[in-house]
């Protein structure tokens, strides 16, 4: 048995749902460049760097650019997104999120957020969950994607927790890889047919007890 000393979530998919907000600015972009892309088309894009994304969109539209070319698009694209994060609140955390986040700290289980977002820290601030958390490692502090642990050791490591005591809630396989890599248990945010690798699955953060958390402690 490993005890649980730490939750570490995701943040898109898992504590809010921007991928709307990614959708749309990814296609405003596609667009521009002269294709369309679909909602499926955006499941691709899951878990991954801004810069795998704008490879994957431009893939889709056969568009060729210049490695100067890519940073502007995708800064492009970064802003037209903020703008949507930028009229975020409160309302928009998931359901249950916030009270399963106080079990847990109330249990004394430390609790990171890990995104490969570089905006994680501007959408924690605009939902109000600033202080739901003690560590944050997200796309401006780490450079390898997932299923590279990287995200995760580091979350481990600055919160002083072994990564086989660490629990990992993520949305994505590729995820779900990226804990498993890292030593890690995990819980599956989503679906069971999609994240049928992950230790446990569950349909949202607020349908996870803490008896679930805590049997995952048997699980090697």
């Amino acid at each position: 048995m490993s005890p649980i000393k730490a939750c570490i979530f995701d943040l898109d998919g898992v504590i809010v749902d921007t991928s709307i907000y990614h959708y749309l600015s990814w296609r405003r972009l596609a667009n521009e460049l002269g294709f369309d892309i679909t909602r499926e088309d955006n499941e691709q894009l899951k878990g991954i760097s801004r810069m795998e994304c704008l490879r994957i969109i431009l893939s889709i539209g056969g568009v060729s650019t210049s490695a100067d070319q890519l940073y502007e698009l995708a800064e492009k694209k970064n802003l037209w997104y903020l703008e949507h994060v930028q009229t975020m609140t409160p309302n928009e955390v998931l359901p249950g999120v916030v009270e399963f986040m106080d079990y847990v700290k109330q249990a004394g289980i430390r609790i990171a957020i890990a995104s490969a977002s570089k905006n994680a820290g501007k959408i924690l601030e605009k939902v109000g969950l600033m202080d739901r958390y003690e560590v944050l490692v997200d796309g401006n502090v780490v450079s390898k994607a997932k299923p590279n642990p990287e995200i995760f050791l580091r979350s481990a490591r600055e919160l002083g927790v072994a990564p086989v005591n660490c629990i990992v809630f993520e949305d994505a396989i590729s995820g779900i890889q990226a804990a498993h890599n890292a030593g890690m248990r995990s819980v599956g945010v989503g679906d069971e047919k999609i994240l049928k690798n992950a230790h446990l699955v569950v349909p949202t953060l607020g349908a996870m007890s803490m008896d679930e958390l805590l049997a995952l402690q048997n699980f090697a």
